[in-house]
């Protein structure tokens, strides 16, 4: 499903209920990180391999599913408000990476732009 149509969805399913006069922006971004510290959550007192092994337990991999979506409906529902096209910003946002990160510099790499030199 497209952004624009899953953002579609997402506001009807908001206006069915008449929960717009909840989402303010404000509002939106604090639930959006409510529901990133749910999938958050999900890691607690995990190592690595049990975090790989998540995809293999299919109670937590609904979990993890489900946190998943809250986060993106919350980033449909903040974008709509803001006025920004998810898309465009994303795609923006990559061209940006590329230019601090480029790959001969940081192939391999965990360090952050600024310290690519060192």
């Amino acid at each position: 499903m497209a952004l624009e149509s899953l953002t579609q969805a997402v506001l009807k399913f908001r206006d069915e209920r008449n929960w717009a006069q909840f989402h303010s922006l404000r509002n939106l971004i604090v639930s959006l990180n409510l529901e990133a510290a749910e999938l958050l959550e999900l890691t607690q007192w995990k190592n690595d391999e049990e975090m790989s092994a998540l995809a293999g337990d299919s109670r937590t991999h609904e979990a993890l599913r489900d946190e998943c979506a809250d986060v993106l409906l919350y980033l449909l529902l903040i974008a709509d408000k803001a006025g920004i096209d998810l898309e465009i910003a994303a795609r923006r946002k990559l061209e940006k990476n590329a230019a601090k990160y480029p790959v001969e510099k940081a192939y391999g790499s965990s360090r952050k732009y600024t310290r690519l030199e060192d």
